[in-house]
C-alpha cells in the first residue's frame, strides 16, 4: 500500500475499541445503525472469518505492529515486542468512548468515510514517485520512512520480504520503537556524512540518500549490500548513542561521549566501530581514541572555543587514518589542528581550567565524576553528593573567614568563588553551612575524614585564602590534565603527516595583467590596493590560504569567503556569503546572486581607496565568521 496506511490503522483501532464499548449494551440495543453490530464490524471490516493466517485479518501492518494488532483483535494480550504507537492509540480510543453518549454519532461518521482503491502496474508506474507526491513530496514523514520506502517499494515482493526481514527490521528492533523514531534520520545522517564526504541537513537526508543509492548502485553494487551496510553501521550506533553496547569499558566511554552531548563525532567514532569489530583496531586503542574525543571536546568547551567547526572537524578526520599506524595517525592529525580546531594544549587547558565559571558550566556533574572518579576502582556515585563551595558563596561572610582571606577578602571571593580550587562534594552540604575553614575540616564527616579524592590533602590546610585555593587548583589541573589527555608524538613523527603542498597552479600574479608590472595593462594602484588587503586577508586566521586562478585569486578556509578580481585602479571582491546577511551600513554592497559571474558568492563589493581599508576588511571578516559559524 503506497497511502493510507495510517488512516486505515486509525478507523481500525476506532472500530476495535467501538466493538469493545457495543459490547456493553444490552443485546436488543447493540446494532444501533445498520452493519455497525459487533458481529458484523468483525466480519464486514476486521476479519476473513473463513481464511486461516494472514488470509484472516483484513488489514495486515509491519511485524512488531502486527503482531499487536492481531492480539487486539483475537483478544490475546502481547507482553513482549508490543507496539507502543497501537497499544496507546487503541486506549486513547477506548477512553474517548467511555465518555460518548451516544454512540450513533460515531457509527454515522465511520459510514460516511469512503476508500478510494487504484492499482498501479509494476510495469509501467513508479510506485515511489506516486508515494512522495501524495505525501507533499514526503516532508509529513520521517526521513526513516521515506529511505524505507525508497529501498523496498521498487523491489519484487519476494525480494522486498527477504531485504525487510533480514535487514531493516533487525534495524527496527535494534533501535526500540521510540528511538527509530527519534534517532534513525540522525544516524542515516552520520551514515552518509561517512559515505558521501558531507553533512546533509538533517531535513535534506532522504534526498542525500536516494542520491548516493543511485550512484551506487551504477557503480554495481547491489540494494541488498547497501542495506546491509547500513544495518551493521546501525548497530555500532546504537551501541554508541543509545546505551546498547556490552563491553563494560567501551560502554563507560560512549556513556562519558554521549553525557557531553558530542553528537559531531559520531561519524569519526562509528568509522572507529567498524575498524575495531574488522580486527584493526584492538580494543585498548579504540579506548584511547574515544577517550581522546573525549578530551579533545571537553578541552575547547573549558577553553571556550567555538564548536562551530567540530561537524567538519569530525566528518573528515577518518579519512586521514593510515590503517597500519592507526593510534599514531589518528595522535597526529588532532596535534595539527589548526587554530580554531585546535586540540588545546596543556598550558592553555590548565590556565583556563584554573580561572573557568565550573560551578555553572553547563555539565558540572560530568567533570566532577571523571576526576572524582579518575584511576579508581572503586566508583563513586557523584549525584549523590552535593557541590559544596569551601569559601561560602554568602556575601555577607563572617569576620573569621574575612581574616582568613586577608584584606582583599571581596576580591578573593568574587575572583575564585566558582574556580576549580574552591569547588569540592560532599555529603554534609547543610552541616557545613558557613562555617569557617577549619570547623569544616575537623567536624565529623568534614573535609579531614573525607574518603573524596577532590578532597584530598584538605586535612593538611590550615588556612583558607588565596594561595591555598591556587595551590589546590594547580593539583586538580594537574590531574585533570590525566583524566583529558592530550595527544603526544615527537616532531619528527608529526613531520611525517604533515600534508605536501599541492603543486603550484599553473597561474600566478603574473597571470593578471593588472597586477604584473610586465603587462602593458599594468595599474600602480591596483597592486598597491592588492597587496595592502592581500596581507591583511591572510592574518585573519593560520587556515587562511589563498589560490592564484585565471580570472581571481580565491581565499579559502574550509573554502573561498573571498575572491579578488582585480580591476584598472580598483580591485572587486565577491563575498561568499547571503547578501541578506551582510551588515553594510554604507551601502557598498551589491547583490550578485541572479546577475552571471565567474567568483563564488552573492555580495560583490568594490575596493578602490587604501582609506576605505579597514570597512573593506570588515566586510570580508563577515564572509570568514559566516563560513566558521555554518552547521551544516
Amino acid at each position: 500500500m503506497i497511502d493510507g496506511q495510517q488512516r486505515l490503522t486509525t478507523v481500525t483501532l476506532l472500530l476495535l475499541a467501538l466493538v469493545k464499548h457495543l459490547q456493553k449494551l444490552p443485546k436488543d440495543k447493540q446494532e444501533i445503525k445498520a452493519g455497525f453490530s459487533p458481529a458484523k464490524i468483525f466480519d464486514y471490516y476486521l476479519i476473513n472469518h473463513l481464511e486461516e493466517g494472514n488470509a484472516r485479518y483484513k488489514l495486515l501492518l509491519s511485524e512488531t505492529d502486527k503482531d499487536t494488532l492481531i492480539s487486539l483483535i483475537e483478544g490475546i494480550v502481547v507482553e513482549q515486542k508490543k507496539s507502543i504507537t497501537i497499544i496507546n492509540n487503541y486506549n486513547l480510543f477506548d477512553t474517548l468512548l467511555e465518555d460518548f453518549d451516544d454512540l450513533s454519532v460515531i457509527c454515522n461518521g465511520l459510514a460516511k468515510l469512503m476508500i478510494v482503491d487504484v492499482s498501479l502496474d509494476r510495469e509501467r508506474d513508479n510506485p515511489q514517485l506516486i508515494f512522495e507526491s501524495m505525501n507533499s513530496t514526503g516532508k509529513e514523514l520521517t526521513q526513516a520512512d521515506l529511505i524505507r520506502n525508497y529501498i523496498l517499494m521498487g523491489l519484487e515482493p519476494n525480494i522486498q520480504t527477504k531485504i525487510y526481514k533480514n535487514y531493516w527490521q533487525q534495524m527496527e528492533f535494534g533501535f526500540g520503537q521510540k528511538a527509530y523514531s527519534t534517532h534513525f534520520d540522525g544516524f542515516m545522517r552520520n551514515y552518509l556524512t561517512i559515505k558521501t564526504g558531507s553533512i546533509p541537513r538533517i531535513g535534506d537526508v532522504y534526498d542525500a540518500f536516494k542520491k548516493f543509492s543511485r550512484e551506487t548502485i551504477a557503480s554495481n553494487i547491489q540494494i541488498e549490500e547497501i542495506v546491509s551496510d547500513i544495518r551493521d553501521f546501525s548497530k555500532y550506533y546504537c551501541a554508541i548513542v543509545l546505551g546498547k553496547e556490552k563491553d563494560t569499558d567501551l560502554e563507560k566511554a560512549f556513556h562519558d561521549i554521549r553525557e557531553l552531548r558530542v553528537d559531531v563525532s559520531f561519524p569519526f567514532l562509528l568509522v572507529l566501530y567498524k575498524d575495531y569489530v574488522d580486527g584493526l583496531l584492538s580494543k585498548d586503542n579504540f579506548l584511547c581514541l574515544i577517550r581522546l574525543v573525549e578530551a579533545y571536546v571537553f578541552r575547547r568547551a573549558i577553553c571556550s572555543i567555538p564548536t562551530n567547526s567540530m561537524n567538519k572537524t569530525f566528518a573528515n578526520l577518518w579519512k586521514f587514518i593510515n590503517k597500519n599506524k592507526y593510534v599514531e595517525s589518528v595522535l597526529a592529525q588532532f596535534l595539527l589542528l589548526p587554530s580554531y580546531r585546535r586540540f588545546p594544549r596543556d598550558e592553555e587547558f590548565t590556565r583556563e581550567l584554573k580561572q573557568r565559571d565550573l560551578y555553572n558550566f553547563p555539565r558540572k556533574s560530568y567533570w566532577l565524576r571523571r576526576i572524582e572518579n579518575f584511576n579508581r576502582k572503586e566508583f563513586v556515585p557523584v549525584n549523590e553528593y552535593t557541590i559544596e563551595h569551601i569559601m561560602p558563596q554568602n556575601p555577607k561572610l563572617s569576620q573569621r573567614w574575612k581574616q582568613d582571606l586577608g584584606d582583599e577578602w571581596e576580591r578573593v571571593q568574587k575572583t575564585y568563588l566558582h574556580t576549580l580550587g574552591n569547588l569540592t562534594l560532599t555529603a554534609y552540604n547543610s552541616e557545613y553551612s558557613d562555617k569557617p575553614f577549619i570547623e569544616k575540616r575537623d567536624m565529623e564527616g568534614g573535609f579531614g575524614q573525607s574518603p573524596l579524592q577532590l578532597n584530598y590533602r584538605l586535612n593538611q590546610v590550615n588556612i583558607w585564602n588565596e594561595k591555598a585555593i591556587l595551590e589546590r587548583a594547580t593539583r586538580l589541573c594537574e590531574l585533570a590534565t590525566k583524566v583529558w589527555k592530550a595527544p603526544v608524538l615527537d616532531d619528527h613523527i608529526i613531520r611525517e603527516y604533515v600534508p605536501k603542498k599541492q603543486a603550484a597552479t599553473q597561474y600566478t600574479l603574473s597571470d593578471h595583467p593588472y597586477l604584473c608590472q610586465e603587462n602593458a595593462k599594468y595599474n600602480k594602484e591596483s597592486s598597491e590596493l592588492f597587496e595592502l588587503i592581500r596581507k591583511e586577508i591572510l592574518e585573519i586566521d593560520p587556515v587562511v590560504t589563498e589560490e592564484i586562478l585565471k580570472l581571481y585569486i580565491a581565499y579559502k578556509a574550509e573554502k573561498n569567503f573571498v575572491d579578488i578580481t582585480p580591476l584598472s585602479s580598483k580591485l572587486k571582491l565577491t563575498l561568499n556569503m547571503s547578501f541578506s546577511l551582510i551588515q553594510d551600513e554604507r551601502n557598498k554592497c551589491k547583490d550578485v546572486s541572479n546577475l552571471g559571474h565567474r567568483a563564488n558568492g552573492d555580495v560583490e563589493v568594490i575596493f578602490s581607496s587604501a582609506d576605505e581599508l579597514p570597512y573593506i576588511m570588515g566586510l570580508v571578516r563577515q564572509s570568514f565568521d559566516t563560513q566558521m559559524q555554518e552547521d551544516e
